[in-house]
């Protein structure tokens, strides 16, 4: 079965982790043997060809640069130009891969509709609609129209701590008036906001000023992991009163209680693709239907299988949801709609 995956940070992987992703996983990991530089090293799950593998013939790709105060304990660039420039070269390998045939960059819905017709004839570039996760990189407004100008579709305004338009994970706070602004911008220029990562202040602040598209595109819910990275249940209903999807995630510390990075492991956890479908059927409940939950993996989010389900070796595992789907009850149709149809139904109704 087709799947779409809303998260994935490939560009990052392939510049900062010095990945070729046109490699086989296999080869990835061989060459990474030793090197102690990243806690995922020797573990990734994620090349093109185990996309292909797997069917994911879509997927959100992400660029993604945080600007960081002096005081600031957490990796990023010193300025918003810094960042900037480190996502305009993030967006030059995806063009790379674009021109090799690995990839094709969707920009609206025709792309997206003659993107299916052609995967579906088993021609296999994976399709791609650019998100950036964090906005700090938008050095001033007019950046944004530059960045969607290059194909730049989705965009979450915060990641972790403060930012410079929102705060994000493990902060709290309201947006000032930089980051209504950005909000602003957002709408008039048709983009899907990403809820991702903002902060529980800043989440409800966005719903009252934002009237356009939104999506969670890598979320888990707070009722099995009470942190402030999930979402709390009226988070969720909110999302779903906007018509928006949620992408279920695969990172083991946002589906098991206690996580420690780096000292927990996913088979002691009992972590494993099963969470993930507790998830998913959460979000189902709540809602009353199928219609806006979908899977936002992660995987290659600076972690490996360190840290994701111990039933996954690569992405192209993700096919397992289907049968646990399946085996809970789920008609053909509603696992249809999780695994592929309700993000392809939000960007063919969204994206111009």
């Amino acid at each position: 079965m087709l799947i779409v995956d809303a998260h994935l940070d490939l560009a990052m992987n392939a510049l900062e982790w010095n990945r070729d992703l046109t490699q086989e996983v296999s080869d990835i990991n061989a060459r990474e043997f030793g090197m102690t530089d990243k806690p995922d090293r020797g573990k990734a799950t994620i090349s093109l060809n185990e996309l292909r593998k797997g069917n994911i013939g879509l997927v959100v790709a992400t660029q993604i640069a945080r600007f960081v105060k002096a005081e600031s304990t957490l990796p990023g660039w010193n300025s918003p130009e810094q960042a900037w420039a480190q996502t305009q070269g993030q967006l030059a390998w995806y063009e790379a891969m674009e021109a090799k045939g690995e990839m094709r960059m969707i920009k609206s819905s025709s792309d997206l509709q003659n993107h299916l017709s052609i995967w579906e004839n088993d021609k296999k570039a994976i399709g791609f609609v650019l998100s950036l996760e964090g906005a700090d990189s938008i050095i001033d407004l007019s950046y944004l129209e530059k960045a969607y100008n290059k194909g730049l579709r989705a965009i979450g305004p915060a990641h972790y701590k403060e930012g410079r338009y929102a705060n994000g994970t493990d902060s709290t706070g309201k947006m000032g008036k930089a980051g209504i602004d950005l909000l602003k911008e957002i709408e008039r220029l048709g983009m899907i906001l990403d809820m991702t990562h903002l902060c529980d202040d800043a989440f409800w602040q966005a719903l009252e000023n934002y009237n356009g598209a939104l999506w969670a595109s890598h979320n888990n819910c707070r009722k099995f992991v009470n942190h402030n990275r999930q979402y709390s249940d009226e988070q969720i209903k909110a999302i779903i009163e906007r018509n928006g999807v949620i992408g279920v995630a695969l990172d083991a510390w946002m589906m098991v209680p206690n996580w420690t990075r780096g000292v927990s492991d996913p088979k002691t956890t009992n972590c494993n693709l099963e969470i993930a479908v507790n998830n998913i059927d959460h979000i189902c409940q709540l809602a009353g239907n199928t219609n806006h939950v979908g899977i936002g993996s992660d995987l290659d989010g600076a972690y490996g299988r360190e840290q994701c389900p111990y039933d996954l070796e690569t992405i192209a595992d993700l096919q397992k949801i289907e049968d646990i789907l399946k085996n809970r009850g789920y008609r053909e149709s509603d696992i249809s709609k999780i695994m592929h149809q309700n993000f392809i139904d939000f960007l063919m109704k969204n994206l111009p």
